[in-house]
C-alpha cells in the first residue's frame, strides 16, 4: 500500500511538472516588431512553465554549492577532528543532498524540454497559420527553399534561446549566492570571482558579435540552396527525360561548397564561444584555487574552507558556462527570429464580411486595361507568358498590388470567403495531394460522384480514371508523380470545374496535351461554363479559335480586342504572333 502510495504520489508530481496551456495567443504586430520581442512572446505564452524552469533552474544551480559546504563541515568537524560520528552524519547528508539535487535536475531538464517543444510548436503553428492565408500569393513573394528553412532551422534555433530562461536564471542566482557565502569566507576570494565574469563577457563579446553577422549572412545562403534542392527534386523526371541532371548537380555541388564556406565562418566563432566556455571557467577555477590554497597556507582559512572554495569555484563553471552558451544561443536566435518574423509580416489581403458582388463579372484590370465580361470564355494572348500570368494573378487577387474590379466593386473590398468560393485561379503548378482520384478532384469540397464524373469529362480526363485500377477510388501518389505531365494537368482542370466557380481564372490549362485533346478540352468547358465567367491565358490557336473574346497584351497593356477571326484580319502584330505559335507546335 505504501509502495502504491508513492507512486501515486510519483504521477501527481510528473502530472504536475507536465502540465501546460492551451489557451491561443496569437503574435500581435508589436510580438512581431523584432526578434527579442518574438522570444518575449514565446516566453510570455507559457508563463507559467518559464516560471516554472526558473525555479527549478535556480534550485539546481544553488543545490550544486550546498555539497561543497557540507563537504567542508565534514573536513573540519569529522576528518580533522577525529570525529567519526560527525564524519558519518554529514556524509549521509551529502548523501541525501546530492540525490535530492539529482532531482531537481531532472525536474528543471524536463521543463525546459517542454518551454522548447512548446516554442517551437508555436512558432510554427504561427508560420503555418500565415503562410495558408497568403495562400497561392505565398510562391511569389518568397522562396520554398525560405519556408522550408524556416519551418526546420529557424524554429529550432530560436526554441533553444529559451532555455536562457531556465538555467540562466539559476546561474545569475547562484552566481550572487556563491559570492556572498565566499564573502563570509574571503572577502579577497569573493572579490576575485565578482571580477570574473565581466573579465568573460569581455572575452566573448566579440564572438557573440561576429556569430550574429555572419550567421545572417549563412542563412541567406542556406535559403537559397534548399530552394535550388526543392526545384531540383521537383523537376527531377524532367531533368531525367532531357539530360540535364549532371549539369544541375554540378552547379547544386559549387554553390553547396560555398555555402560550406559561409559556415566555416560561422562556426569559427562558435567554436571559439564553445572553446572558452570551457577553458576560460577552468582558467577561473585554477586562479582561485591557487590563492585560497596560499591563504591556507598562511592560516587565513582553513583546509575545509579550502576545500569548499575549490568546490564553490567548480559549481561556478556550471552557471558561468551557462552564462557563455546562453548568449551564443540569443546571437543564434536573433538570426533566425528575424527570418521568422520577416514570413510573419509578410502582408495578407485584409477580410472583408460585407461586400459580395453580384453576378459573374465582369472582372477589370485597370492596370492592363482587360476586361473579362460576364458569361465569356475570353482568351489572354501575349508575346511573353509572363505578362497574362501576372494579370492573371491580379484578377485573382494574388498580388499585392491588385486593383481589379468584380461587378464594379473593388476586390479588396469583397467578402474572403465569398471571393475564394466564387472565383477559382488554376495554375499549372497547384499541388496535387495523394488520395484517390474522388479526394483529388472534389478538393475541399463534399465528394459526388455524378459531378465528379461531369468534371473530369468536362477536363477530359475519363481515359485517366478508366486506366487506373479502382475507377473514382483509384488512388494519385502526392504531387501526382504517378501521372503525366498531361493527366496531371487534366486532374486539375477537373478539379477546378468540380468546384463550379462563376469565375475561373485559368494558367495554360492545355498546353501539356495534344491537338485532339485539346480541342475537345476547350469545346467542353466552353458548353460546361456557358452562364459563367471564364478566363484562359493562352497562345495556341486552337484555343484561340474557340474564345469568345481574345485580348491581345503588349508590355502588359490591352493592344487589341476582338474574336481570332478578326484580329487575324486586322492585327498584323497578333498575326505574326499566332503564326510563331503554330509553327512552335
Amino acid at each position: 500500500m505504501t509502495r502504491d502510495g508513492g507512486r501515486r504520489r510519483t504521477a501527481r508530481v510528473r502530472e504536475w511538472l507536465d502540465r501546460t496551456s492551451e489557451t491561443r495567443n496569437p503574435a500581435t504586430t508589436n510580438d512581431l516588431a523584432g526578434p527579442f520581442r518574438f522570444l518575449f512572446w514565446l516566453a510570455r505564452s507559457q508563463s507559467r512553465q518559464i516560471a516554472l524552469g526558473g525555479v527549478l533552474g535556480t534550485l539546481w544551480m544553488v543545490g550544486l554549492a550546498v555539497p561543497p559546504w557540507v563537504l567542508s563541515r565534514a573536513v573540519d568537524r569529522g576528518l580533522v577532528a577525529g570525529n567519526t560520528g560527525a564524519l558519518i552524519r554529514w556524509a549521509v547528508v551529502l548523501l541525501v543532498v546530492t540525490v535530492l539535487n539529482a532531482l531537481l535536475g531532472i525536474a528543471r531538464h524536463r521543463t525546459m524540454t517542454k518551454v522548447r517543444m512548446d516554442a517551437s510548436f508555436r512558432a510554427v503553428r504561427a508560420a503555418v497559420e500565415h503562410t495558408s492565408r497568403l495562400g497561392a500569393s505565398l510562391p511569389g513573394r518568397v522562396s520554398t527553399g525560405e519556408v522550408v528553412t524556416v519551418g526546420i532551422s529557424d524554429v529550432y534555433t530560436v526554441a533553444m534561446a529559451l532555455t536562457v530562461a531556465g538555467p540562466g536564471v539559476g546561474a545569475v542566482v547562484a552566481y550572487a549566492v556563491v559570492a556572498v557565502v565566499l564573502f563570509t569566507t574571503s572577502p579577497l576570494l569573493a572579490a576575485v570571482v565578482l571580477a570574473g565574469v565581466p573579465l568573460l563577457a569581455v572575452a566573448v563579446g566579440p564572438f557573440l558579435h561576429r556569430i550574429e553577422r555572419t550567421g545572417g549572412e549563412y542563412r541567406v545562403h542556406q535559403g537559397r540552396l534548399t530552394t535550388r534542392l526543392v526545384d531540383v527534386l521537383g523537376g527531377l523526371r524532367v531533368l531525367n527525360g532531357l539530360g540535364g541532371k549532371e549539369f544541375v548537380a554540378e552547379r547544386y555541388e559549387q554553390q553547396s561548397q560555398g555555402l560550406v564556406g559561409h559556415g566555416y565562418r560561422v562556426a569559427g566563432p562558435a567554436s571559439w564561444v564553445g572553446a572558452l566556455s570551457t577553458g576560460l571557467p577552468a582558467l577561473f577555477l585554477a586562479a582561485v584555487v591557487w590563492l585560497s590554497a596560499r591563504m591556507a597556507a598562511t592560516g587565513a582559512i582553513t583546509i575545509g574552507d579550502v576545500v569548499a572554495v575549490y568546490g564553490y569555484v567548480a559549481v561556478l563553471v556550471v552557471p558561468v558556462s551557462a552564462f557563455i552558451e546562453g548568449g551564443g544561443d540569443i546571437a543564434r536566435a536573433r538570426v533566425a527570429g528575424r527570418r521568422i518574423i520577416d514570413l510573419l509580416n509578410l502582408p495578407v489581403a485584409r477580410r472583408n464580411d460585407g461586400v459580395v458582388p453580384g453576378g459573374c463579372g465582369p472582372l477589370a484590370d485597370p492596370a492592363s486595361g482587360v476586361m473579362a465580361r460576364a458569361g465569356l470564355l475570353t482568351a489572354l494572348v501575349a508575346a511573353r507568358p509572363a505578362e497574362t500570368r501576372t494579370v492573371i494573378e491580379r484578377l485573382g487577387q494574388l498580388s499585392t498590388d491588385a486593383r481589379a474590379t468584380w461587378a464594379g466593386v473593388p476586390i479588396d473590398d469583397v467578402a474572403r470567403e465569398e471571393f475564394r468560393r466564387r472565383l477559382v485561379v488554376a495554375d499549372n503548378d497547384a499541388e496535387v495531394f495523394a488520395g484517390t482520384v474522388r479526394d483529388v478532384v472534389a478538393g475541399r469540397l463534399e465528394p459526388d460522384d455524378s459531378r465528379i464524373r461531369a468534371a473530369l469529362r468536362v477536363a477530359v480526363a475519363e481515359d485517366i480514371v478508366e486506366a487506373l485500377p479502382g475507377g473514382l477510388d483509384a488512388t494519385i501518389a502526392a504531387g501526382g508523380s504517378d501521372l503525366s505531365g498531361g493527366q496531371r494537368q487534366r486532374i486539375r482542370l477537373a478539379r477546378a470545374v468540380y468546384a463550379a466557380p462563376d469565375v475561373l481564372l485559368a494558367v495554360e490549362p492545355t498546353s501539356a496535351v495534344d491537338a485532339n485533346t485539346e480541342a475537345a478540352m476547350i469545346d467542353r468547358i466552353r458548353e460546361a461554363r456557358r452562364d459563367t465567367t471564364t478566363v484562359i491565358t493562352t497562345s495556341s490557336p486552337l484555343v484561340l479559335d474557340r474564345a469568345d473574346e481574345v485580348v491581345v497584351l503588349v508590355d502588359g497593356k490591352t493592344s487589341s480586342i476582338g474574336t481570332h477571326a478578326e484580329l487575324l484580319r486586322s492585327d498584323s502584330y497578333y498575326r505574326d504572333l499566332v503564326s510563331r505559335a503554330q509553327d512552335d507546335r
